[in-house]
């Protein structure tokens, strides 16, 4: 399969539209656009019962302790794992594209509320289902963000952080119509249904920094 996207190219840097939070140069950060980017596809193989799409940063800090801390820097070398930005299952084999901010536009405090797409049903009444992403962990503790952040948001890295973040957004061809998870079902559990059941699989890479000195060397 191949994946591409109008909203920014591979290994190219994500515009702050479609980030979660933007470098603001009094404040450090603001709220910024967090639209879902465009992504469309093809080859898609023959026997493709669904696809499934994730969105996942590879290089989000183990250990929290020192994120958006005067005074720290996070080393680069500091160990990483994947944070979930954005998981759709079910969807219908034939679909090739998503438009940018058919999923979200703007952030929504505590959360987006969980959804099955009934728009984007296909033909046996199957809707698309939509995860919750981890900042639903991330914010549990903050009693004015803390929610269920279901769909997509999207790129927000420590603003100390000394190594330029990537987001992968990875859509698998799958040989089952619906994945057996619970309506509220996170990244790691619907990457791990998924085992056994892939056809092929396509990815793109997209680059963010809200560390200024890094996001000057970042290029669209």
């Amino acid at each position: 399969m191949k994946l591409w996207s109008d909203s920014f190219r591979d290994c190219g840097l994500i515009p702050a539209d479609h980030a979660f939070a933007a470098i603001d140069p009094d404040a450090r950060v603001r709220l910024a656009g967090n639209r879902n980017p465009h992504l469309a596809w093809d080859e898609v193989p023959s026997g493709t019962e669904s696809l499934a799409l994730f969105c996942f940063d590879v290089d989000a800090p183990l250990d929290a302790g020192g994120v958006n801390r005067e005074g720290l820097t996070l080393a680069e070398q500091l160990p990483r794992g994947d944070f979930f930005h954005w998981t759709v299952i079910d969807l219908p084999a034939a679909l090739r594209t998503l438009a940018a901010g058919a999923f979200s536009a703007q952030v929504t405090l505590r959360g987006k509320p969980g959804r099955a797409v009934a728009a984007a049903a296909d033909g046996a009444g199957r809707p698309w289902r939509e995860g919750v992403n981890d900042f639903s962990d991330w914010f549990a503790g903050d009693p004015a963000m803390a929610g269920d952040y279901y769909g997509y948001d999207g790129p927000c890295p420590p603003w100390n952080d000394e190594r330029i973040h990537h987001y992968i957004f990875r859509l698998y061809a799958l040989d089952v119509a619906r994945l057996a998870l619970a309506p509220r079902f996170t990244g790691a559990q619907a990457r791990a249904a998924i085992h056994g059941h892939i056809l092929d699989e396509a990815q793109l890479i997209g680059a963010y920094s809200l560390n200024p000195e890094l996001a000057l060397t970042l290029k669209t």
